[in-house]
């Protein structure tokens, strides 16, 4: 998923009139020519203005035909200045105030906490927060209505001449300027939503939102790209202490816990907004790198709402291919002392760098509220209930209905989005560029009601097979079909056998996701790099998908699995599923490595291939996980959420031949954590036991990793198969601090770099039953002492590598042991 959204945005990157009366840009100077950053500006007997960036660099436009900005920083005499209805590229330089004067002032940038009259409102603020909007009321019930757009932006006259866009010289008709930053931009995508939303604060916060409506420009058919914008639906409260943007946790302006350590705050003007008096606080951070904004904020001198807020992200910010970040919130006044939001627009900057010239994608997000209504009574049922997004009218609605829907109407070019895309779906040129970047985000090739790949899968390498060739494809009649077909065949160059894999779901009822699945596949696969098992016919091998390890790696099975399964979705996002599997278990290398059990110790006889079939019923449950899509394959939008799966499997011997009776019970709870500026964690725990005697290819395999690279759930300082279990019980911990230390550091601050700390540790124990039945190469080993190893790593490198340096905590003096490893993975973070 996250290497799908990076080439989202490549994908909006690549395919990329009304004026306002006033609009001007340029730069803030002091007297030695220095750029001042964070430098108020605004129109002379207006609210509307805005705060230079960290170079001083400043854009501000309005509607109305001002003549005068007023231009004013701490420490600096405010200064005036007239101005033309198009007056781009200003140099304003302010003066020093005298020396007495800054003593009585605040100098240097850095604001004095004490007696500072702008935290003695922000505390007042915090004293009320509870005291406002929805917080006041048991019940409320509101309509939104959600609009995001996309913008290839800088757009100027090289771009438009590029051979790129040679033969679509007609998308340049659309384009316009942002009224934020002042570049040009071309409208490429829009996306409507109409929501009925409804919540309560009584006897435990519940909430509910009903998708009444929805229509989008063209991407209908293309799950990676709508998953990647779906993901920036982020919901944030300005009021709490972090603002969570990107899977980042931004300190909030408003933030009780860290909003005075991170923030200087001028109180700098006041005026009637809506008929209320109201404070203008401007605030910018106290240090560079960290995630941060900076902007102003209104807030009425009675309740001690916010009024209206603006927030743009520092550019120094440790986040990735976003250059920009912009938000701004207005409320609205309800009975003279209620504060509602009102309108909340968001704008990204997408780019590969942060240079102000390079180019990017805008994502453009606004969002309307209206209709509220208060105190009307909902069982604890009804927030519950959910309505069937599968319902086809949902997506038909007519031009009617949508010009009383929007609470704004678009503009001109936002109009003219719905044709573009139409026009250029007969443009050959955007055919194969949109084919090829749909290849690089799928990994498949798409045909006529048929997908080739998956192609990162093609080539594989290992000890048995030598160089592996994979070849396979799938149905796909638009990524909302109920039913889907899929099936590969692969080549060893070195063994000289074929395998396969063919799987099969069909989706019954759409709206209890009700699906029948069944496969088989023959192939070579590494058993025991996962201590919670499930009998997934595709799963990806992860002896065939590696091409470099280290060690002996001729440890791989032969497996023929069949299955058959149901499953349903109870309710949203939590799965049942009642399956049968039939497999056969043989050594891949008998040479070298072999699966053998007792069948007679006393008469040496003994048995190589296990036979087994076993019935299996589990429960998955994902909180706040988000999808895209509603056939009976569907789409992640973000991997954010908690997992936690619960499996009973139950071995049958006699049937089919099988040759074991047993029981086994599997746990497994994975489980991100925001912790606040200090980056994010990730826990995963799993324990498990089998009950019954059972040979080495069905007992719980402490997994290994003998790559070069990082993989999650996995101990990178063991070897496989050096533990052996039948009961375990496994924790791993890793917390990303996302560069809270680093950036404090001067040679590393520029660098981005991230923390990365870990530590990972496993129980388990073997029965004497099982240990009597081993008859195999491996020597069973188990865990009674916790095996433990930690590691630190540092992330970000060149934004797109992390190296990870792991440590073996104990057992360090057992035969071949890895006591220190270093290991990196690729990946795409923002």
């Amino acid at each position: 998923m996250k290497k799908n959204k990076l080439l989202s945005t490549l994908f909006l990157f690549i395919f990329s009139v009304v004026f306002s009366q006033v609009k001007i840009s340029g730069v803030v100077k002091d007297n030695q020519n220095q750029t001042i950053p964070f430098a108020n500006i605004l129109f002379v007997g207006s609210t509307t203005g805005t705060v230079s960036d960290e170079n001083g660099a400043f854009y501000l436009e309005s509607e109305k035909n001002y003549t005068q900005i007023e231009v004013s920083f701490i420490g600096f005499e405010t200064k005036i200045v007239s101005i033309k209805s198009r007056d781009f590229d200003l140099t304003i330089t302010l003066e020093e105030l005298a020396a007495q004067l800054k003593e009585v002032f605040i100098y240097s940038g850095k604001v004095k906490k004490k007696d500072n009259p702008a935290i003695a409102i922000l505390k007042k603020i915090w004293a009320k927060k509870r005291q406002n909007g929805i917080y006041l009321f048991d019940q409320y019930e509101y309509e939104k209505y959600e609009k995001l757009e996309f913008d290839l932006n800088n757009v100027d006259s090289v771009m438009k001449k590029s051979k790129l866009f040679k033969g679509m010289e007609f998308v340049f008709n659309g384009v316009d300027t942002s009224r934020i930053t002042g570049k040009a931009f071309l409208p490429i995508f829009i996306n409507e939503s109409v929501y009925k939303s409804y919540g309560t604060n009584k006897n435990g916060k519940g909430f509910r939102e009903d998708l009444i409506a929805n229509k989008n420009s063209g991407f209908e058919s293309n799950q990676n790209v709508i998953a990647f914008i779906k993901d920036l639906y982020v919901d944030y409260n300005i009021y709490d202490s972090y603002i969570k943007i990107f899977d980042k946790s931004f300190v909030s302006p408003i933030s009780k816990a860290s909003g005075i350590s991170t923030y200087n705050y001028v109180l700098t003007d006041s005026a009637f907004i809506d008929n209320k008096w109201c404070y203008n606080i401007l605030y910018y951070p106290r240090r560079k790198n960290e995630l941060t904004f900076k902007g102003d904020f209104w807030v009425n001198d009675s309740t001690f709402a916010v009024k209206e807020i603006n927030m743009q992200a520092s550019r120094s910010a440790n986040i990735n291919w976003v250059k920009d970040i912009y938000i701004e919130q207005e409320f609205d006044v309800l009975n003279d002392s209620i504060f509602l939001l009102k309108r909340d627009y968001m704008l990204s900057d997408f780019s590969f760098k942060k240079k102000e010239k390079a180019k990017g994608v805008y994502g453009r997000r606004t969002t309307m509220y209206k209709d509220y209504d208060f105190n009307k009574e909902k069982g604890a049922k009804f927030y519950n209930k959910e309505i069937d997004i599968y319902d086809v009218g949902i997506y038909n609605k007519n031009d009617e209905y949508w010009d009383i829907s929007r609470q704004e109407k678009l503009n001109k070019n936002e109009e003219g989005i719905y044709k573009l895309l139409d026009t250029l779906q007969t443009v050959p040129k955007f055919k194969r560029i949109y084919n090829l970047v749909s290849i690089l985000g799928s990994g498949y090739v798409e045909f006529n009601n048929f997908d080739y790949g998956d192609i990162f899968s093609t080539f594989g390498k290992n000890d048995v097979e030598g160089w592996r060739l994979r070849v396979g494809g799938r149905t796909f009649l638009g990524g909302n079909e109920p039913w889907r077909l899929q099936g590969y065949t692969a080549y060893g160059f070195e063994d000289q056998k074929f395998k396969y894999g063919l799987s099969g779901k069909w989706m019954v009822n759409p709206k209890s996701r009700f699906i029948i699945g069944a496969g088989n596949r023959r192939d070579i696969e590494q058993i025991g790099v996962s201590l919670t098992t499930t009998n997934d016919v595709m799963g990806r091998s992860f002896a065939s998908s590696t091409l470099f390890s280290s060690g002996d790696n001729t440890k791989l099975t032969n497996i023929n699995l069949s299955n058959l399964f149901l499953s349903i979705e109870l309710k949203k996002n939590l799965e049942l599923r009642l399956g049968a599997s039939y497999r056969t278990l043989e050594s891949a290398s008998p040479d070298t490595f072999n699966l053998d059990y007792w069948i007679d110790k006393a008469a040496n006889i003994k048995k190589s291939t296990s036979i087994q079939s076993e019935i299996d019923f589990s429960i998955k449950y994902t909180p706040n996980r988000k999808t895209i899509g509603y056939g009976v394959e569907r789409n992640e939008v973000t991997d954010t959420y908690s997992t936690l799966f619960l499996n009973y499997s139950r071995g049958i011997k006699g049937v089919f031949n099988s040759d074991f009776e047993y029981q086994k019970v599997q746990f497994f709870y994975r489980q991100p954590i925001l912790v606040g500026g200090f980056g994010r964690m990730f826990t995963t725990f799993e324990v498990g036991k089998t009950f019954g005697e059972v040979p080495l290819g069905l007992l719980n395999v402490v997994p290994g990793n003998q790559t070069y690279f990082t993989i999650e759930n996995t101990y990178s300082n063991l070897n496989f198969y050096e533990f052996i279990t039948d009961t375990y019980a496994s924790l791993h911990i890793e917390h990303n601090f996302n560069g809270r230390f680093f950036s404090r550091i001067p040679l590393l601050r520029k660098l981005n770099l991230r923390e990365i700390v870990g530590v990972k540790g496993v129980w388990g124990e073997i029965s004497d039953e099982n240990l009597a039945l081993n008859a195999s190469t491996v020597n069973y080993i188990a865990p009674t002492k916790v095996y433990y190893e930690y590691s630190v790593g540092v992330g970000n490198i060149f934004k797109v590598f992390r190296l990870d340096f792991s440590w073996r905590g104990n057992y360090r003096n057992v035969p071949n042991a890895t006591n220190f490893a270093i290991k990196g993975a690729f990946g795409f973070h923002f």
